[in-house]
Formats: structure tokens, C-alpha cells, sequence
């Protein structure tokens, strides 16, 4: 016996559920990604002006092809959003952003 098929305008449509805890957000000023064989790991972090200690504030787990869309999706958003309000300006270490250092070999955020 097959399952029943969902209405027709309801094919393919996921139903996404966001808890107002969720919608609130969280602040990340760094991102340090790391990777093994069968994940891509983002840890979204809040670092503060002063404070020799930063906290991950988020870990996010990704297969590696949800991580190539995530990649795409991401640039075309910052396209979008550089054609709109400007180019962004990325910062450099010179220009103050504090040097990060895990004890590990290094990442590339």
C-alpha cells in the first residue's frame, strides 16, 4: 500500500516552524569552520573588545553538499545586498581585528 500523497499545492513545500527563542537571533562577529570526511562544522562566535576570552554562541553541523548551497546561497545574498547598499568592506588584521589562536592547527574562516 503506498503512502498518501500530499495535495497538489502542497508537494514539495516543507512546513518550517520558527520558536520565538529562535527568532530573536544570535550575535556572531567571527566564524571559525572546520571540516572531517563527512561534515563541515560552523562555530558562530561573539568576540568582545577587551576580552581575552570569546564563547561560541552556535554550532552548526552541515553535510558537505548542504555546505555548497549554504556557499552559493551566501554569495548570492551578499550580491544582492552589495548592489543594494554598497560594496562591504571587509576588514584586515591591521585593522584591528584581534588575533585568534586556538591552540590547533589553523582554520580559515
Amino acid at each position: 500500500m503506498e503512502p498518501p500523497k500530499p495535495p497538489k499545492n502542497q508537494k514539495g513545500k516543507i512546513n518550517i516552524e520558527l520558536t520565538e527563542e529562535v527568532a530573536e537571533g544570535i550575535y556572531s562577529n567571527l566564524a571559525i569552520i572546520t571540516h572531517s570526511s563527512s561534515e563541515i562544522v560552523v562555530d558562530f562566535i561573539k568576540v568582545m573588545p577587551g576580552l581575552p576570552k570569546a564563547k561560541v554562541k552556535a554550532r552548526v553541523l552541515l553535510t558537505p553538499p548542504h555546505a555548497k548551497r549554504l556557499l552559493k546561497a551566501l554569495q548570492d545574498n551578499v550580491m544582492k545586498f552589495e548592489a543594494q547598499y554598497g560594496a562591504i568592506n571587509d576588514p584586515k588584521p591591521e585593522d584591528g581585528f584581534p588575533p585568534i589562536n586556538f591552540g590547533g592547527p589553523p582554520t580559515q574562516a
